[in-house]
């Protein structure tokens, strides 16, 4: 081309836990069998929406203004049943005009990076989520900035590393909560959550939280949401019925925006959420009808309250089982349906490997020479086609481990998806360690 079309930005966009599904697929298909467990999908995975749920949805479908346009923010009787539902539970308190429906909390994501200016950053966790992480790196052109959450206190942020680099980066805009984590399953106390919105607060920062999971969080969890600490800090939260109805192909999400009034350059940037939800016109109208249908009926939090109940006794198990292997660091999650294992420094080298078939060790072979998580992720998939997602090349990370899910609802299935999997940690950790 004549003059430059790619944008500075595009290399630092990755998604690593679809893109193994290449490797796994031609692994498929020599005859090895995969367990997927690289993509968060419920359906996917086997969970069934309920009965009621698709009645409901089969009857809107039925309805002439479900194929119509909605407003751009989204149906006025959606958002406002939303923010009367917010207000409920207390903390700030909003209105339907501070809610905008988009195409998935993937389409928010993209539209909140790409109105920043060229020069602002938002800082976020490490593990990163690559949505995230990759939409944020792309529109500055530069590496994505993270504070560390620390796998030896449970993955509790590390508030001094957080506040040290927003002093030390002038260009940092925004602070990026991820709460219940993903990929790691943390559930952020309401404590940590305040001293994070006071550094936002001295610093003159806003925040975005993503609560994508925030009605998957387990018993005893005491999770918070953003809106019961903010105070008078500007902020972003993004909700959606992805995880929760499940309902992934909907791709219906949502932001609520907080304290626009308090800064005059953030209640523009918000105005420019807008403004660009209206080059698109609005987003998909069919899920924002079913919305309130469902969440206000008397089934819906006795159904997700069983969900819950499965996922954390499923990351109690797979805690206990990994946990007893001495080179890996594993916590039990304690809301959305993931798990992150962490090894530990030295545990990993060049020589370790599993004996795998030899056609899928030939599919393998060429991408050997990546990170040293990746190589294990590898080795695991050639040799029990359990496909994992490492943790260093998928999350951004400068940390070396994998990410695997909770979503097996056969509990024998499951049980026998940890065990080969601890399996496989033995015999590679096993395999050639450092003389």
């Amino acid at each position: 081309m004549r003059t430059a079309i790619v944008h500075p930005g595009a290399d630092n966009l990755r998604y690593e836990i679809r893109q193994i599904v290449e490797v796994a697929k031609a692994i498929q298909a020599t005859g090895q069998p995969i367990r997927w467990e690289n993509i968060g999908d419920p359906v996917a995975k086997g969970e069934q929406p309920p009965a009621w749920i698709k009645e409901i949805v089969g009857a809107a479908a039925q309805e002439d203004l479900s194929f119509a346009y909605s407003p751009t923010r989204g149906l006025d009787e959606t958002r406002a049943y939303i923010a009367a539902e917010r207000n409920l539970e207390g903390g700030i308190q909003i209105t339907a005009d501070d809610i905008l429906f988009f195409n998935g909390l993937g389409d928010a994501i993209s539209t909140i990076y790409g109105a920043l200016h060229p020069t602002a950053r938002v800082i976020g966790p490490n593990p990163a989520y690559p949505t995230h992480s990759s939409a944020e790196a792309a529109h500055a052109g530069l590496p994505h900035i993270t504070y560390r959450l620390d796998p030896q206190s449970g993955w509790k942020p590390d508030l001094a590393d957080l506040e040290s680099k927003v002093a030390a980066n002038p260009q940092i805009a925004g602070i990026l909560i991820i709460n219940p984590d993903n990929p790691t399953g943390f559930v952020y106390p309401q404590d940590t959550l305040a001293a994070m919105v006071d550094i936002a607060r001295r610093y003159g920062l806003f925040l975005i939280s993503d609560e994508i999971y925030s009605n998957l969080a387990y018993p005893g969890s005491a999770m918070r949401k953003l809106a019961s600490v903010i105070g008078q800090t500007p902020a972003i939260a993004m909700r959606g019925i992805s995880k929760e109805f499940p309902w992934p192909g909907a791709r219906c999400g949502w932001i609520e925006v907080y304290n626009r009034d308090q800064d005059a350059d953030f209640d523009r940037f918000a105005r420019s959420l807008l403004e660009t939800k209206m080059l698109e016109v609005c987003a998909t109208t069919l899920p924002q009808r079913v919305l309130p249908r469902v969440m206000s009926d008397g089934r819906y939090y006795p159904y997700l309250d069983q969900r819950v109940n499965a996922y954390d006794r499923r990351a109690r198990h797979a805690a206990e089982v990994l946990s007893a292997i001495p080179d890996v660091i594993i916590h039990p999650a304690r809301g959305a349906f993931y798990m992150t294992a962490v090894f530990k420094d030295g545990a990993l080298n060049l020589e370790q490997s599993l004996e795998a078939p030899e056609s899928a060790a030939a599919i393998i072979a060429p991408h050997l020479g990546a990170a040293l998580d990746q190589r294990f992720v590898l080795h695991l998939l050639a040799s029990t086609g359990i496909c994992v997602v490492p943790l260093s090349t998928g999350f951004n990370s400068d940390l070396l481990g994998f990410r695997f899910t909770l979503l097996e609802a056969d509990e024998d299935r499951f049980e026998a998806l940890i065990a080969d999997l601890a399996a496989g940690l033995r015999a590679y950790l096993a395999s050639s360690r450092p003389s």
